[in-house]
Formats: C-alpha cells, structure tokens, sequence
C-alpha cells in the first residue's frame, strides 16, 4: 500500500508525523486559540475558574466516600493481592464495525485501540503488556489518552514505560494518539518523540488508491474541556467517513450530529471495579451507563468505549479486566476478501 497523510492543525501543541513504512505528509498550522493557554493555566493551577468547564461535573477523587471506599479496599492483603494480578491480566477483544461511509479500499482495515493506560501506575504492568501486544498485528494504533498514573507532577517516569509499550505494537502505518485527563501538554512532543501522531483538535486525513478516511483526535474534554470539536473537523469533506478520537464517551450528542461515524473513547476503565449483576460501582463518565462501556450506537454513530489497560486511583480490578481491542472496519459494499480477524476470536 502506498499512504498519504495530511494534517488539519487547530488548537495544536505540537507537531506530528505518521511513522512506519513510507508515506507522506503535510502539515497546516493555524493560529493557536485561547484553548492551550486554558489548558497551560489549569495545569500550572493559575486557573481555577474558567468559563468553560469540562463534561466531568463528577471525579471520584473530589468525593470523599468513594476515594475512601477504594482505598479501604486496597488495605484488605488478599483483595489487593488478587485485585492487582487482575489488573495485570489484560484480554484481547474483538469487534467488527460495519459502515455506511467506509471506503472500499479499507474495508478489513484493523485498528488496535489502547486506552488508559496508566503506565507507570502498577510494577509489572508494562511488561505483561508488553508481551501481550507482540504477537499482534494491526493496520493502525490509536492512542485515547491517560498515559500516567497520577493526576500532578511530573510526568518524567511514564516515558520508559510508554517507549517500551510502544516498542511492542506492530502497526504498519503507525500510532496516532490523543490527550487525557490525567495527561499535561508537555507530553505530546515526548510522545511524539516516541514514534507518536499526537492529534489535539486536529484531523489527520489517510488516503489509499483514491480513497481516504479522516481520523479527528480532540484534547480532553472530560476535566480540562479544552476540546474543539468544530475546530478539528474544518477542511475535513462531510461525506468523508470520520473516526473520532477522544478521551471520554461525553461528547456523544455533539459528535452525532457532525456526522460522525465511529466514536472511539476510555477514561471510564469500565468501572474498574464492578459487582456481578449490579455492574461498574463508579462509571467516572457524565453519561449514561449504556455508554460506559463496549461497544454502542448512539442514532446513527456507532462507537467502543474501552475499559483500558491500567488502573485509577487504586491498582486494582474485580470482574473487568483490562482489555486490549482488536477493532476491523468493514464496507457495506460487496466484499470476496475473508475477515482479517479471523482466528483471533
């Protein structure tokens, strides 16, 4: 295959390029709005009051109870024990997404989805991680954000875990990723650094044969609500068939109605710790439940919300265990070429 990538920069805090095999690309820089100052005081905690808030009116870190709740969890030996090989454990899930829009040309096009990964946030995450994503291969990697454990600070002791994490994906025309809320803006040109496409309301546009298909990755819009949905899709052909790229599933009804076509997302770890019957104890997200987690259609959108690969707040798990996803595009046009998951199930 022969790629060509071209780039739509909006509120950008740093300069991508595709890696991997060869391929062009052309960046267009815009002036930088409001919304990377926003996002630079919020982090210097200079801003404590700002006109527009992000989705998560709730953080289980500013509830006591709950916080409390999970810590107290955690000081139980044996839950902890058992809760942390859990979230050592991550499962491989697939899912096939058939689209209207979708090009011939991409039709069996795989995409491996990582999200939350939280990588510097349990010892021995990183290598169990590591070995799983070996033996996969994909057509892309897409990257939805939360690459640390905490919240403040410095972010110097992800990157080892990061580049060994990113070492180990087998994407034949590279990473593109997205920031979170646990994420600071310095991390998208060490990222970058890295091997990764850092999109921040921008849309990245990857043509094959004649055909093309847009990926839209927005700044978080959960706690920083620095996101620019309008922003990220300007230049980007309304037929086009559009991948959104976001941190959380709170941007359902705005994405819908800019037509588009799948919504993939995290931050919600899929409760992280859930109670058979009963399901996530904190879903994290200001959303409905249905949304939480899996795969969803929402009117004519349809998107995956991942459980993640780390943990948040506690290192923990009980029944949902961290999941790598295996996601193939596939056309509504006839089609003689086999599953390209095939096996994999």
């Amino acid at each position: 295959m022969s790629w060509c990538v071209r780039s739509v920069f909006m509120a950008c805090y740093g300069k991508g390029c595709l890696v991997g095999q060869a391929r062009s690309y052309h960046l267009h820089e815009e002036p930088m709005d409001d919304l990377q100052r926003k996002r630079l005081l919020i982090e210097q905690g200079q801003l404590h009051s700002w006109a527009r808030r992000g989705r998560g009116a709730f953080t289980v870190q500013r509830v006591p109870f709950h916080r409390l709740m999970l810590q107290t969890l955690c000081r139980v030996a044996w839950l902890r024990s058992r809760g942390e090989r859990n979230a050592r454990n991550a499962v491989v899930r697939t899912r096939r997404f058939v689209l209207d829009s979708l090009p011939p040309a991409f039709c069996g096009f795989t995409i491996l989805h990582l999200s939350d990964l939280h990588a510097d946030g349990l010892p021995g995450l990183t290598d169990s991680l590591s070995e799983r994503l070996q033996d996969l291969e994909v057509d892309l990697c897409v990257l939805t954000g939360d690459y640390r454990y905490r919240v403040r600070g410095p972010c110097d002791d992800v990157y080892p875990h990061m580049e060994k994490i990113l070492a180990s994906v087998n994407a034949r025309y590279g990473i593109v990723g997205v920031l979170g809320n646990h994420d600071a803006a310095e991390k998208v040109p060490q990222l970058e650094r890295l091997g990764v496409t850092m999109l921040v309301n921008q849309a990245l546009e990857l043509c094959h044969g004649g055909d093309a298909i847009w990926l839209v990755g927005l700044d978080d819009p959960h706690y920083y609500g620095c996101d620019d949905l309008p922003g990220a899709l300007r230049g980007v052909p309304a037929e086009r068939c559009k991948v959104l790229l976001v941190h959380t599933p709170e941007l359902l009804a705005e994405a819908e109605a800019s037509g588009v076509d799948l919504y993939l997302c995290g931050h919600t770890h899929g409760g992280q710790i859930c109670l058979p019957l009963i399901g996530p104890l904190i879903s994290g997200a200001n959303c409905p439940r249905r949304y939480v987690h899996g795969a969803w259609r929402y009117k004519r959108m349809q998107g995956y919300t991942s459980a993640g690969v780390g943990v948040s707040m506690v290192p923990i798990r009980f029944f949902c265990p961290p999941e790598i996803v295996l996601l193939e595009l596939r056309c509504t046009r006839p089609h003689t070429h086999p599953s390209t998951l095939a096996g994999k199930e």
